[in-house]
């Protein structure tokens, strides 16, 4: 049993923190929201009033929050908290330069530390099967891959501090493009008179496959599973899908990448969110791309 800190427990850390308990660690947890306190606490999860009184005395502290900006802050505040050698994970999808900001603090205060940002949603949050991918050292990765071992199903060591921020956003970069272009390929099958399933069975057996088209089909009916069969409640919103294209974007400025196409698919889930759509699941795009009267029709 390890005792573990968990800092921000929404709708994908809340899951995570009780995936820890089920796996038999002692989770203390601190969010601001009190409906996410309540919620982690009925997991069971040892609620804390304070980032300090959660952090002390805990050989592990994981956080998951929504922006780089609320990492930093909250690492610098709890690091004056942990002994010396607490190993410090961050799951939040936050951009490379925070990331290596906050290992900085760490490794100043003589703390492991991991970025280790993951995939696959809500669901996989709930299910315990999240994509890990993580950053740091291999003495700090060999130290809590059995913690997020616990939380999924496939954890990748990509490299060194902010690796797994990078790795992150390059992934989501992919998903947000081939999204979009799923949603426009179904978009033109309407407009040629082939039906949904037709497409989706010729396409998921072809060169088109993609997991946009075979996991989280943008129509309602070829996977039952979708949101599209649920209204396109997340999920995931389509404004976490905008935050990560504009990670990307950022990233591909500051290495001098060329991404046409992550430039493209972030106007396009930018539109999305400024008409309104920011807490459907990021698969709604097909709405807008039918043209104005679908995205207000809903």
């Amino acid at each position: 049993m390890t005792k573990i800190a968990f800092i921000g427990l929404g709708n994908m850390g809340g899951p995570m923190a009780a995936n820890l308990v089920k796996a038999g660690h002692a989770v203390t947890g601190f969010d601001l929201s009190e409906a996410s306190r309540n919620a982690a606490a009925k997991s069971g999860v040892s609620v804390a009033g304070a980032i300090s009184q959660a952090v002390r005395e805990t050989e592990c502290v994981i956080t998951m929050l929504p922006a780089g900006s609320h990492v930093i802050y909250v690492w610098d505040e709890l690091l004056g908290f942990v002994d010396p050698g607490t190993l410090i994970i961050d799951s939040s999808t936050i951009d490379v330069e925070s990331a290596r900001k906050v290992h900085g603090f760490a490794e100043k205060a003589g703390c492991p530390s991991l970025d280790a940002p993951v995939s696959g949603g809500t669901a996989g949050a709930a299910a315990g099967a999240l994509t890990f991918m993580v950053g740091g050292s291999d003495g700090a990765f060999s130290r809590g891959k059995h913690l997020l071992e616990a939380m999924g199903k496939k954890i990748v060591h990509c490299g060194d501090a902010g690796a797994g921020q990078a790795a992150k956003i390059c992934n989501n970069m992919i998903l947000g493009v081939s999204m979009a272009a799923v949603c426009e390929a179904f978009v033109l099958a309407e407009r040629l008179g082939l039906s949904h399933q037709a497409l989706f069975d010729v396409a998921s057996t072809s060169s088109g496959q993609c997991w946009s088209l075979t996991s989280y089909c943008p129509v309602p009916g070829p996977v039952p599973a979708s949101p599209a069969n649920n209204d396109y409640k997340p999920g995931f919103m389509a404004s976490l899908m905008l935050k990560d294209l504009m990670l990307s974007q950022q990233a591909a400025a500051a290495s001098g990448a060329t991404t046409p196409m992550g430039a493209q698919a972030a106007q396009l889930y930018s539109l999305f969110e400024k008409l309104g759509h920011g807490t459907e699941d990021f698969s709604g795009l097909i709405r807008m791309l039918r043209g104005t009267e679908a995205v207000k029709s809903g």
